[in-house]
């Protein structure tokens, strides 16, 4: 066969052959890295506040560092696990795709495993189990929830920032050794605002075709009610005396966003930037959450 023919027929398999490999490599990445990229803000801000709010009470960083490295571990493995049984979105078919998930859960238990083991080293944090239960029992529910009805998926989506963030009152009790009224308030105000900006988005999912602000409004009336609710229940948190006054400005900015979309002109949907800028909403909450604790008490 001359070389040119050679050639032109090597070339195509080549090509073939390495989509296949980028098709397999984005397969395996799908089946054992998280899919839910909001929901790592939701973990993480919540432990972010946590932690810098019992470090500024002359707490310790080494076990913040521990439950941080325990909590991306579970988090994690949720989704190799889903796609060696089969209940997730992307299930594991062939010999290959079973050994590497195999191979990620073995890693992520063992990070988890020996993690948690040095906090409750010596019977220490074992209040820790408390929150791990109610967290397991969020979980639980938003599964139930999840397979109840389409109309109950977000109110799933919501129950499950209950389980997200309760890495906030965990993150201040292993730093300052007491599960506080600090650290419950804590937990509160992380839920409220995960809670509400799962609400704001699943909004802005399905108005994405509304024209004038009649439309928005009559779609978006319990989206303002929970804005409403969301005002009296920040209310009386600090009446209580449960979230100090400034720790209560940190909810400004994201009242804000939720009423402004109603008076705003239409806009075409970018999901990408969606998620972005409810990054910096989550980030400038905690900042904003943080400074509140820190100087209003």
């Amino acid at each position: 066969m001359p070389s040119g023919r050679v050639l032109q027929f090597a070339n195509p398999m080549a090509e073939h052959a390495t989509h296949l490999a980028a098709v397999s490599s984005r397969r395996t990445s799908s089946l054992i890295i998280p899919r839910e990229h909001g929901a790592w803000g939701l973990l993480l801000v919540p432990l972010a506040t946590g932690g810098t709010v019992g470090l500024f009470s002359a707490g310790n960083l080494w076990p913040l560092a521990a439950l941080t490295t325990a909590a991306l571990a579970l988090f994690w493995l949720r989704t190799p696990v889903e796609s060696l049984f089969g209940t997730g979105l992307v299930r594991a078919q062939t010999q290959h795709e079973r050994r590497s998930v195999g191979v990620t859960i073995l890693i992520l238990a063992a990070v988890a495993a020996g993690t948690l083991a040095s906090l409750f080293w010596d019977g220490r944090n074992r209040a820790l189990l408390l929150l791990g239960a109610a967290a397991g029992c969020a979980f639980i529910a938003q599964s139930v929830l999840r397979k109840l009805s389409r109309r109950t998926r977000m109110l799933a989506q919501i129950v499950g920032t209950l389980g997200l963030t309760v890495t906030a009152p965990a993150a201040c009790y292993v730093v300052t050794g007491e599960l506080s009224r600090t650290a419950v308030a804590l937990w509160v105000a992380n839920f409220l605002f995960a809670g509400n900006q799962v609400h704001f988005v699943q909004m802005r999912i399905h108005s994405a075709k509304l024209n004038g602000r009649s439309e928005k409004f009559a779609h978006g009336r319990s989206f303002l009610l929970g804005e409403v609710l969301l005002a009296i229940a920040l209310v009386f948190a600090w009446r209580l005396h449960l979230l100090p006054a400034l720790a209560t400005l940190a909810f400004l900015p994201l009242i804000y966003r939720g009423t402004a979309w109603f008076f705003e002109p239409r806009k075409p949907l970018l999901v990408r930037r969606l998620g972005w800028t409810e990054l910096t909403h989550a980030i400038v909450f905690g900042v904003l959450l943080v400074a509140g604790f820190h100087f209003g008490r």
